[in-house]
């Protein structure tokens, strides 16, 4: 958790003193002492930022501005309340608190945008139905319960203002969450803070019995600003915008739950009103209900998207040579089927070439085996870029590559070679056999001739194309023809 001991003391020691604020009775010393709780929070968060400079610095200078406007407000509903004698609400100490939620949200935002990745889109789809998911049972329960029966219309849109701003923060929150891939202890309490302080908003808002100036209206506040102080001063502090590791966003158990969940709140929401006769939010949940349809069907359609992706760079990857970036034995055999059935359609000819680096073993305990995998990789690039679209090289494994030349002759297909000849990187040789189809050998049997003839070449001293011999068929002989009389 961090090596630094101020958190820890600042933790201990808002311990005692937020009990003892509970503890209290109702008054000015109560609220005082909540007040400096405030303070402190503040305090901690400014010294953050002044100790980490930089992005991570404004992050937490946003965070203290916002601490100390909703401690500035604890201080003011003192005065109006206990000094002042007069109704603290509605009162200018309500907009203090409210300039704390638009601040906030800033700062997460700006911590979610550092801590995107690869799959942000999809993190934004998610936080997206998180949000709308979740904005629905607190419009149920908290916002519209708390429409009408005030006074005047400023009382009602101020304490309609404190939901509000709790859903802003829940909206920055959950699109933090659903992003980072950074998770420090500093980042984890901060969360906390928040959770606590829209849930001391909940108890604000349905208040009705006079709990929010009881111990259990105000822990959730006095808590939350122990905690925001606490993550200040933890080593963790400066870590906020760590770099995550850019890794493809994957569809956890966990998020899937959590998602199918939210989706089932709109539903749940109707649901729960029918059994228990309440008045049905028809209007909230169709228009919920519409809203997470089309962010599934969206999230959905991305997920395709990327699995389509998956699937074809996995095709190419079980197609492909990963040293050489050539074609490997598996799509030469494919191209070789082609191949035959268009030369047998028309009449064309078919060249192969088998290629072998000479003395590649030598060259490879020389000069070790990464400069080896560097005059593979060459030579295919090398080669790659004397050969036509028609032609097909392929790593058949090993120092050995397969040249297939549709429509090339015996002569032509030798000037090739002798062009990738010149080509060949590090000064190396090449040997190679040279077999043209007759027509009618399978390709294993025309590789075989192709091999054959590379092995003639190596015996003739290397550095050289030796042609293939014909092709040789067993022909079973008829018995002549006369007469047995």
């Amino acid at each position: 958790m961090g090596n630094s001991p101020a958190w820890r003391f600042y933790l201990l020691g808002g311990t005692v003193a937020v009990v003892v604020c509970a503890l209290l009775p109702y008054g000015l010393t109560r609220d005082g002492l909540y007040s400096l709780i405030g303070m402190s929070s503040a305090a901690a968060a400014f010294a953050a930022a002044a100790r980490c400079r930089g992005a991570v610095g404004l992050l937490w200078l946003l965070m203290g501005i916002g601490q100390l406007s909703a401690a500035l407000g604890d201080a003011l509903w003192t005065y109006y309340d206990h000094i002042a004698h007069v109704d603290p609400f509605p009162s200018p100490a309500d907009g203090l608190y409210l300039l704390q939620y638009p601040i906030v949200a800033v700062a997460l935002l700006m911590l979610a945008r550092h801590h995107r990745s690869p799959g942000d889109r999809e993190a934004r789809l998610d936080a997206a139905i998180l949000i709308v998911g979740l904005v629905l049972p607190y419009w149920v329960l908290v916002i519209a319960p708390s429409i009408g029966g005030y006074d005047s219309a400023l009382e009602e849109a101020i304490t309609l203002s404190y939901p509000l701003g709790d859903v802003l923060l829940l909206a920055a929150l959950v699109r933090l969450l659903a992003a980072s891939h950074a998770r420090t202890p500093s980042g984890r309490m901060v969360t906390v803070a928040l959770v606590l302080v829209m849930a001391g908003d909940v108890i604000f808002v349905l208040d009705e019995e006079g709990v929010s100036t009881t111990a259990v209206g105000v822990l959730p506040f006095l808590t939350s600003y122990l905690i925001w102080g606490a993550a200040a001063l933890h080593p963790s502090a400066a870590d906020l915008l760590r770099a995550a590791p850019e890794t493809a966003p994957s569809f956890t158990t966990r998020r899937l739950v959590t998602l199918t969940a939210v989706v089932l709140l709109a539903p749940g929401t109707l649901i729960a009103q029918l059994t228990f006769g309440f008045e049905l939010s028809a209007w909230p949940v169709s228009i919920t209900s519409v809203l997470l349809f089309v962010l599934v069907v969206a999230r959905m359609a991305i997920m395709l998207r990327r699995l389509q992706d998956q699937a074809r760079r996995l095709d190419e990857i079980a197609r492909t040579d990963t040293l050489t970036g050539l074609p490997n034995r598996r799509t030469l055999d494919a191209q070789l089927v082609r191949a035959y059935e268009r030369a047998a359609r028309d009449g064309t000819p078919i060249s192969l070439a088998l290629l072998d680096l000479d003395r590649f073993k030598l060259f490879n305990d020389t000069h070790g085996h990464q400069a080896g995998d560097e005059l593979l990789a060459g030579a295919a690039t090398a080669w790659s870029l004397v050969i036509t679209n028609a032609d097909m090289l392929a790593r058949y494994g090993g120092e050995e590559f397969v040249l297939l030349m549709p429509g090339r002759g015996l002569e032509d297909a030798e000037h090739l070679l002798a062009a990738l000849r010149v080509v060949t990187p590090q000064g190396q040789t090449f040997s190679a056999g040279l077999a043209l189809w007759d027509g009618r050998e399978t390709p294993l049997e025309l590789l075989r001739r192709a091999d054959t003839a590379l092995y003639a070449a190596k015996e003739a001293g290397r550095d050289r194309a030796v042609r293939a011999a014909p092709a040789v068929r067993n022909v079973t002989a008829l018995p002549a023809a006369g007469n047995n009389l």
